[in-house]
């Protein structure tokens, strides 16, 4: 029997249109959160750089001095109030600020006579420098303490004293010395500022240090973004006191 409908399109074997495929954007929000840490890391890293207090250059304490007593000539020790430590220039972000290390473990003399310092030699305790009160273990790696746990500075030659220091006015004095840090020994220029203070000698003075020339390796900045110079300053403050062998005077330089 004949069939004389129109004949319509043949749907049996065809298929619905592929739809298309979902984009998936999860990747770019992982990506954006890398990036959105790394840049909080980096803002944090250079907030507390900013925040991180930086100790003042050592120097001759502020203030009114007793009058000179005792004589000048002698040995003096190193005592109570002696400070030591280093300054390095950090930069994070664009915002600098110094890196400084403190430690009250200076041992040492000096020896006066005949209107010179004709000896002196000062050893600092690497292992107990501190930064704002804390180890920074960055730097113990880079100064590697557990080698070389102390730096020393030696003078060289004899410094003439010029005669004010017996008032108790505050001289200046220009001094050659031996610097050893990292088992390496280099020569050095230093200026030193001292004074009389009542029975105390006080001395404060820096050493330019440049890392390489003690085969130090950088240390480490804070942070990822943080970096620090590959030089520093080396500083001192230097309390000291006659040994008990010294022999009351009437103060003038001998």
């Amino acid at each position: 029997m004949r069939n004389d409908r129109p004949a319509g399109p043949d749907v049996r074997n065809r298929q619905a249109p592929d739809k298309p495929p979902r984009k998936r954007h999860w990747w770019r929000w992982i990506l954006a959160g890398i990036v959105l840490l790394v840049v909080l890391v980096a803002a944090g890293g250079a907030i507390l750089l900013s925040l991180q207090s930086s100790a003042p250059p050592l120097a001759l304490p502020g203030g009114p001095v007793a009058a000179p007593a005792g004589r000048v000539s002698g040995t003096w020790d190193a005592a109570a109030g002696s400070v030591a430590g280093f300054r390095i220039r950090e930069s994070t972000l664009g915002m600098g600020g110094d890196v400084t290390g403190r430690t009250d473990a200076v041992t040492g003399t000096l020896v006066i006579a005949r209107n010179q310092v004709t000896r002196a030699e000062f050893r600092v305790d690497l292992i107990s420098i501190t930064v704002s009160g804390k180890k920074q273990p960055q730097f113990a790696s880079g100064l590697d303490t557990k080698d070389y746990p102390s730096a020393t500075i030696t003078l060289a030659s004899p410094v003439t004293l010029p005669p004010a220091l017996t008032s108790g006015a505050t001289i200046t004095v220009a001094a050659t010395g031996y610097f050893t840090l990292h088992g390496i020994t280099r020569p050095v220029t230093l200026t030193i500022s001292a004074r009389r203070d009542g029975t105390a000698l006080q001395a404060a003075g820096s050493i330019p240090v440049a890392l390489p020339r003690w085969h130090i390796t950088q240390p480490q900045g804070y942070g990822a973004f943080g970096s620090l110079t590959s030089h520093g300053t080396a500083e001192f403050l230097l309390v000291l006191h006659r040994d008990a062998h010294a022999l009351p005077g009437d103060g003038k330089v001998r």
